[in-house]
């Protein structure tokens, strides 16, 4: 039982430092919503099924990520404010080797 520390910027431009737990199956999404980081309603619409792209972030540092899947890509490719390292939250399950992540939450469309 471990958890990670994580840098998370709001839209607003303001740096969270988290710690997130790695032994509750929770994705990036989730620990986005379980610290209040975005309004209420405007962060993972589709509960985390990579169908809406609410949850989007931009990878800011060199951490390993998972292989970013199908669904993952065909969502990004039609979602707004996409940059070469946009990630959906919602599929970057909390693992170990997140440690010292930094991702910034990209504007609500």
């Amino acid at each position: 039982m471990s958890d990670v520390n994580l840098k998370i910027i709001d839209r607003n431009g303001v740096p969270h430092e988290v710690q997130a737990p790695t032994d509750m199956a929770m994705s990036l999404m989730e620990v986005i919503r379980a610290f209040e980081l975005a309004d209420e309603g405007t962060i993972g619409v589709c509960g985390g099924m990579a169908m809406c792209a609410s949850c989007q972030v931009y990878v800011e540092n060199a951490v390993e990520l998972p292989t970013m899947e199908d669904e993952e890509e065909a969502m990004l490719s039609e979602a707004f404010n996409v940059q070469d390292n946009s990630r959906l939250s919602c599929q970057i399950p909390v693992t170990e080797a997140l440690e010292g992540l930094q991702v910034r939450l990209a504007p609500e469309v």
